[in-house]
């Protein structure tokens, strides 16, 4: 069985599965190019040594974060198909925490648009991060700007498009 094209799981991300839900979701002969924004569990960050991330998400909100996010690419970049599965639980170095596939009839709007989606799930999805680190753990601040919130969209379409 396919995965859901927009989701949110406690299993390892399978980017092959996702790059083939993406392909499945566009027009037969339509898509040109595939992007992946593959995020992974870094070893460092603020000077420490990461041992560990525990992602934590209220997943219908997320999702239909997600779906407002597809919305938006639709609409920005027609023709352009998105696939975002966000993984939840602890998380080793190395893990992969998100994957963002995007089928798109050119390379820009594929390229775009992965960049646009990691920009807005960082904005607007309800997933939050503790960070395990050597010597303590803490939260990282989660999606902070209102979904409808039209500077921090144009924002993200910005870095987007850089």
């Amino acid at each position: 069985m396919p995965i859901p094209l927009l989701s949110v799981t406690a299993d390892p991300l399978d980017v092959e599965a996702v790059v083939r839900r993406v392909e499945a979701e566009a027009p037969a002969g339509r898509h040109g190019a595939v992007s992946v924004f593959l995020g992974s569990v870094r070893g460092e960050n603020l000077g420490r040594r990461v041992v560990a991330l525990h992602y934590e998400a209220y997943e219908p909100l997320a999702v239909n974060a997600f779906g407002i996010i597809a919305g938006e690419v639709a609409e920005a970049w027609p023709g352009v198909a998105v696939a975002i599965r966000h993984r939840v639980g602890r998380l080793a170095v190395g893990d992969a925490s998100i994957v963002i596939a995007a089928a798109s009839p050119h390379r820009a709007g594929a390229f775009q648009a992965c960049r646009y989606v990691i920009e807005r799930v960082k904005q607007i999805a309800p997933i939050w991060k503790r960070e395990v680190f050597e010597g303590g753990e803490e939260w990282i601040e989660g999606a902070t700007a209102d979904p409808s919130d039209a500077a921090a969209r144009q924002a993200a379409r910005e870095r987007a498009c850089a």
